[in-house]
């Protein structure tokens, strides 16, 4: 069941432990703490689905994207061939807030300020938090935004900063290409934050001395003035740059 921008799967069955742990980028040995954050690449490293799983009784609950949810119960069906796992969509919603942690509800792993994740029976009566605001201060990529399917490199979006990844679990799929990029090369092009002169629309390019070094996506207006997530080059990033009309420095 979608709630706002959310759906929520249950993922059951004797190996369902054994067949999503050899799946995600992250450890679900984390469950026994709280909620985990973890994505499912492609086998060439790249980007497809990011989520949350919870514990639920005799199962997982899995929340993603809801315009990614089909896509990801098709891959998952796809990989799971004779291991017992059942994938179902829920009548479960997700609820969402900052402050006190309320009872039942996990701390959301990717950061302090994004609060607490609880899954309900019922929706969620009002949600009055700007979410994008918290995202761009703590340049924390979203589904189909910043994180793009088929083109996005975890951990150019943050993802061992997001707790998103562990690097001591061994096997998974896309493993080899993000351990690589861990181990072996410095990153030389991700996603950080920015302050931006106005608004401009989602998708303009970054320019700096007349040369394209990046894309400007999410922006809010903050305490600290407005700002927003880039994609950058790093290394052609030498000073002010251009965002159509706006101008952006990087923090």
């Amino acid at each position: 069941m979608t709630e706002g921008t959310r759906q929520v799967l249950r993922i059951t069955g004797s190996d369902r432990h054994r067949f999503l742990n050899d799946l995600v980028t992250n450890d679900l040995k984390g469950l026994e703490q709280g909620l985990v954050y973890a994505a499912l690449l492609t086998p060439q490293g790249k980007y497809l689905f990011d989520f949350f799983l919870s514990e639920d009784g005799d199962g997982y609950l899995l929340d993603v994207d809801a315009g990614r949810a089909a896509a990801l119960m098709q891959r998952l069906n796809m990989y799971k061939l004779r291991a017992d796992v059942a994938i179902a969509d829920t009548e479960v919603y997700v609820h969402r807030g900052v402050g006190t942690l309320p009872d039942g509800a996990f701390a959301d792993p990717r950061h302090t300020a994004l609060g607490w994740r609880a899954y309900k029976s019922t929706p969620q009566a009002e949600d009055t938090v700007d979410w994008d605001a918290l995202r761009v201060q703590h340049c924390v990529p979203q589904t189909d935004v910043e994180l793009i399917a088929d083109s996005s490199f975890i951990l150019e979006c943050g993802f061992e900063r997001l707790h998103g990844v562990d690097f001591r679990k061994g096997c998974y799929v896309g493993q080899e290409v993000t351990a690589r990029m861990k181990h072996k090369t410095e990153l030389r092009k991700g996603l950080a934050t920015v302050a931006v002169s106005g608004a401009v629309p989602v998708g303009t390019e970054l320019t700096c001395d007349g040369k394209a070094v990046g894309t400007l996506f999410t922006q809010a207006d903050g305490p600290a003035g407005r700002q927003g997530i880039a994609y950058l080059r790093f290394d052609r990033v030498k000073g002010e740059m251009q965002a159509g009309d706006a101008r952006a420095s990087l923090l």
